[in-house]
């Protein structure tokens, strides 16, 4: 399942920079698929929703940093366990349970959106 950061955020940023998706953003900042990743125009996401991944989108929070559940594969293919709980010190980083996913869905979002 993506993670989530629940209204207990602080806006400290420390989840930012650690994702390897780039799926976390400042609240109110427009987010598009292409960034950290390598999607590039019109692509098909693994839902099966067709995006322009250089489009900029809507911000998911006015008010708090933010993570996109499309691009959300808690770290799986970088990292043990997802980085944004790991370094947040209020621990408002935690499984979206409205986007539950399987191990086998997070590796394949990680492989699609990383073509190496």
């Amino acid at each position: 399942m993506a993670i989530i950061i629940t209204d207990e955020c602080i806006n400290c940023g420390a989840c930012e920079p650690e994702c390897p998706n780039t799926a976390i953003y400042e609240g109110a900042d427009d987010w598009r698929y292409a960034d950290g990743t390598d999607l590039e125009g019109t692509v098909v996401l693994p839902n099966g929703k067709q995006v322009d991944a250089n489009e900029t989108q809507e911000p998911v929070s006015d008010e708090i940093y933010y993570i996109v559940p499309d691009k959300c594969t808690e770290c799986k293919g970088f990292h043990e366990e997802p980085q944004c709980a790991a370094v947040c010190p209020v621990d408002c980083c935690v499984p979206d349970e409205d986007h539950v996913e399987s191990e086998e869905t997070l590796l394949a979002k990680q492989s699609f959106m990383h073509k190496e």
